[in-house]
């Protein structure tokens, strides 16, 4: 729940201090009372991580189905603290002394699509990320 307020706050200060942006009243007013609502219902935060983590079981789900290639290894890992997001760390086995990886971060922004976009674009990363590797070893 801190987090969420957290991050709400900093929208607020940075409409605040951002020179170049016309903040209206009513804009702030709103940013403000979804924050307290935020404080008077922590059970809508619990019910919106408990759809998140719903929504990630169905993306790991997806993706699994999508990459099938052996030398690819993925690792799905939740927050390990209420400031981190989940992310899934994508290993690509070249050989048994070169194993580069690279962490793809399922943030909030990205969870707010639905579990098959969410796929979708992890699955691109992950190929994309591979042509990259593929691209160094070839020369």
């Amino acid at each position: 729940m801190q987090k969420e307020i957290k991050r709400k706050l900093e929208e607020v200060m940075s409409l605040l201090n951002d020179p170049d942006e016309t903040v209206m009243d009513r804009e702030i007013k709103e940013k403000l009372e979804k924050i307290i609502a935020l404080l008077d219902n922590p059970e809508d935060i619990k019910r919106g991580k408990k759809e998140n983590l719903e929504k990630l079981e169905k993306i790991v789900l997806l993706t699994n189905n999508a990459m099938t290639d052996p030398d690819i290894d993925i690792e799905y890992c939740t927050a390990s603290s209420s400031s981190d997001d989940p992310y899934m760390l994508v290993t690509y086995i070249v050989s048994q002394y070169n194993k580069p990886t690279r962490k793809i971060r399922l943030g909030n922004t990205v969870l707010k699509n639905t579990a098959e976009e969410v796929a979708n674009r992890v699955t691109f990363s992950i190929e994309e990320f591979k042509s990259e590797i593929d691209s160094v070893e070839m020369g």
